[in-house]
């Protein structure tokens, strides 16, 4: 990532805080205020339930706002950045479902705020500050009960186009393992713009020549993609890209999606019951995007794992819904990308998280059901490259065989947009921010198959 862009990641408050945005809210003059709010009182529980978990000594966030010396200098930003909605960040349109992981203060959480900054942003009496919520150092889902790292630092340069990385690490786990949650803690933010987290299950031990090999047996499919969809990419475009070659290459096998680290999204807690499964001597494969920041340097990133106590009445699974065939022209302000679907057997989709890079702007989603009915199931409309969110549905989508999942993204590729790096380039899919994804990530769990009619026995032994 670069240093733009990271700054934009890890501070978004830092555009507010010399002078009031245009649009933004004018306040009246601070006043004393009989039984106005107060930081230990009213201002506290707000932050610690929902703004510490970053701000504070360590995380992505630019300031601490643990205490009141922490937060005082920083009231009228606080002020400005909740009334204007940009903290804490959400994008997704409330029209459109509901979210277990809906960051969104209340009204009366963000009047509270704006009370308090009013009346002068007052402490208040100590004896009503709540304890203090209590973090794991650098994790920000507690103690894991295993962390693996990579096995090496490794050194990265002050500039240049880094191709992706790839990092072995050996589990050496002797026994299935159901992981609940997942945190992803690069070595160093600066230069890491995201990490995808696989698990490469052991292959099974070839039977002896003289042994009978047994058929493999069909699996049923879960999903079917659109033929237009699955179009490969420009051979001579691809070719173009070619490099020197790489140092950490992919290996043959990458094994099952486990987890990740993007901006804004780094940690996944599954509710109890629920978990990803990592098999017996699974090796993780650390998928590793690096974007130099005109300093050398190195990273070590590592990922911590809480484990389920017992295994899991649903194993969640992860797919992946992509079009990575479009072309999009030179000052484009809305282009639109589509991909597509179809369900081939019942599921349950518990969330999704759409991901583009800078031209990004929106995103929306549909279900098209067997009998024709179609529903917006998760809209974006203000997406924002720098907090990718996965939208955990606070009613898992029950979809029928023969669903289509259908999503649209649009992209921005004029000089309007202030985050595009070359309006004047035709863009494709690929792997650097300057390039461009139509990539959406689906967390699902496959419904148990009906059960067999049985025949009904009447009284006598007849049928």
């Amino acid at each position: 990532m670069s240093k733009r862009l990271f700054a934009v990641a890890a501070g978004l408050w830092l555009s507010g805080l010399v002078a009031v945005g245009q649009g933004a809210p004018q306040y009246a003059k601070p006043t004393a205020v009989v039984d106005a709010p107060t930081f230990t009182k009213d201002v506290a529980p707000i932050l610690y339930k929902s703004c510490t978990n970053c701000h504070r000594p360590g995380e992505i966030a630019p300031m601490s706002l643990l205490t009141f010396k922490d937060a005082r200098p920083w009231a009228k930003s606080i002020r400005d950045k909740v009334s204007q909605g940009l903290m804490p960040p959400w994008h997704a349109d409330p029209r459109h479902g509901e979210f277990v992981n809906d960051r969104r203060l209340s009204d009366a959480e963000k009047d509270a705020i704006v009370k308090w900054v009013a009346a002068g942003a007052p402490e208040g009496n100590p004896a009503d500050l709540p304890p203090p919520p209590k973090y794991a150092e650098g994790w920000m889902m507690g103690q894991p009960d295993a962390v693996m790292a990579m096995t090496e630092e490794y050194p990265l340069p002050a500039s240049g186009t880094v191709e992706y990385k790839y990092f072995e690490i050996p589990t050496n786990f002797a026994e299935d393992k159901y992981v609940q949650a997942i945190e992803v803690v690069p070595g160093n933010r600066a230069v890491v713009h995201h990490v995808i987290v696989f698990a490469r299950a052991p292959l099974p031990p070839a039977p002896p020549p003289d042994v009978p090999r047994p058929q493999p047996q069909p699996q049923p499919a879960v999903f079917k993609f659109a033929p237009d969809m699955e179009q490969p990419k420009d051979p001579e475009r691809e070719a173009k890209k070619k490099g020197p070659a790489n140092d950490r290459p992919a290996p043959q096998r990458m094994g099952a999606f486990v987890g990740g680290f993007a901006p804004g999204q780094n940690l996944r807690l599954y509710e109890p019951g629920q978990a990803i499964k990592v098999p017996a001597g699974s090796v993780l494969v650390f998928q590793m995007h690096y974007t130099p920041n005109g300093t050398a340097t190195a990273d070590r990133t590592k990922v911590g794992f809480i484990f389920a106590k017992e295994p899991p009445k649903q194993e969640m699974k992860i797919t992946a819904l992509i079009n990575a065939n479009f072309t999009i022209p030179p000052g484009a302000p809305d282009q639109r990308v589509d991909a597509e679907m179809t369900i081939q057997r019942d599921i349950t989709v518990w969330s999704m998280l759409p991901h583009t890079h800078v031209r990004g702007k929106r995103w929306e989603y549909q279900a098209i059901y067997p009998d024709g009915r179609t529903e917006t199931i998760l809209a974006v409309p203000k997406y924002d490259f720098n907090w990718q969110t996965e939208y955990i549905f606070k009613q898992p989508l029950k979809l029928p065989k023969g669903t289509k999942i259908h999503s649209t993204a649009w992209y921005d590729n004029s000089a309007a947009n202030r985050s595009n790096p070359d309006p004047s380039s035709e863009v494709h899919w690929g792997d650097q921010t300057w390039e461009e994804m139509q990539f959406s990530g689906i967390t699902y769990t496959v419904d148990p198959a009906p059960a067999a009619p049985t025949a009904e026995v009447k009284p006598g032994g007849g049928k």
